[in-house]
């Protein structure tokens, strides 16, 4: 009897064990758990220009440091994926505690989980996700901070967003001084996937690029985001802007995202109108009647506050 009560919490000994490693694998899975641990922060977040959105159903996922035991830190240019549908990108982030730099791995979920407060400009400002929304199966886009053609994309809303000025890459002391807040720690629990398939092979592609090394590049990466993941040529992708003589302080994604795409719609109007001058005849769509399909949703029209140039003051 001694024998088979011994073996008995044996095996149930043996279950408990295992279920616990599952339970950490499942945490590691979604990108909670920690997974790598550096002893040098990373670089400051690169100024850059979002790529026009691929198509309906791409959700922009924000570039980030990686690290290669190798070559040290490198940049993963940030790009637009196609999502699994009714799920939103919890970016990654690095977090300092106990005198050691950790990735905290990005995930797929229901809702924008904690990232550190980081500032990944288009819509992930520190907290949350402003960039869109799902309704029912389809994603609207806010085009207030999101660089969406509504040619392509007719789901569009405009909601101004305020965005600080930070490009810290990294919580904890020395940088953003934040934690989770309730609502976070929540959505924490919630079930996540990991990165996906295309992601993952756009960040190993960007490792076997020397350019995308900070020992390289000195935190300018010349490719800073492209338009699908994997796609590295000129045609595809964006550049670190240099600004303040090429150093990077304060900047602001969304601000610099908008007014781009404000002002191509301007200068694509103004020179129609000069060749419906010249010519008398039009080849292309007025830009202004194309803005006319963005719905606003309880918000001031963002036209309404933007001086003749075509920027928009904050």
């Amino acid at each position: 009897m001694k024998m088979k009560r011994y073996l008995r919490w044996s095996i149930l000994s043996v279950l408990a064990l295992t279920i616990s490693v599952l339970s950490l694998s499942t945490a590691s899975f979604a990108g909670v758990a920690v997974g790598i641990s550096v002893g040098i922060a990373p670089p400051a977040l690169p100024v850059y220009e979002q790529p026009v959105c691929p198509g309906p159903g791409y959700l922009w996922t924000p570039g980030y440091w990686a690290w290669n035991e190798d070559g040290g830190y490198y940049w993963v240019p940030g790009t637009w994926v196609v999502a699994p549908v009714g799920m939103l990108w919890t970016p990654g982030y690095w977090g300092f505690e106990h005198g050691r730099y950790g990735w905290h791995g990005g995930y797929w979920g229901p809702h924008v989980g904690f990232y550190g407060g980081v500032n990944y400009g288009f819509g992930y400002g520190g907290v949350g996700f402003e960039g869109g929304e799902w309704r029912g199966g389809a994603f609207f886009y806010n085009r207030a901070v999101l660089n969406v053609n509504v040619g392509l994309v007719r789901n569009v809303y405009s909601r101004n967003v305020m965005v600080n000025n930070v490009h810290v890459s990294f919580n904890g002391p020395g940088g953003i001084m934040v934690r989770p807040n309730r609502e976070e720690e929540r959505f924490s629990h919630e079930p996540h996937r990991m990165a996906l398939a295309e992601q993952m092979h756009h960040e190993r592609e960007a490792a076997h690029n020397r350019e995308f090394f900070a020992s390289h590049n000195h935190g300018h990466p010349g490719i800073a985001a492209t338009g699908r993941p994997g796609e590295f040529s000129r045609g595809h992708m964006e550049r670190t802007s240099e600004v303040h003589g090429g150093s990077n302080h304060g900047f602001d994604h969304a601000a610099r995202n908008e007014h781009r795409v404000d002002e191509r719609h301007m200068d694509n109007h103004h020179a129609e109108e000069r060749h419906m001058n010249d010519r008398h005849t039009s080849e292309r769509p007025s830009a202004r009647s194309e803005s006319h399909e963005v719905r606003h949703e309880n918000v001031k029209d963002v036209k309404q506050s933007q001086p003749k140039h075509g920027g928009r003051d904050r």
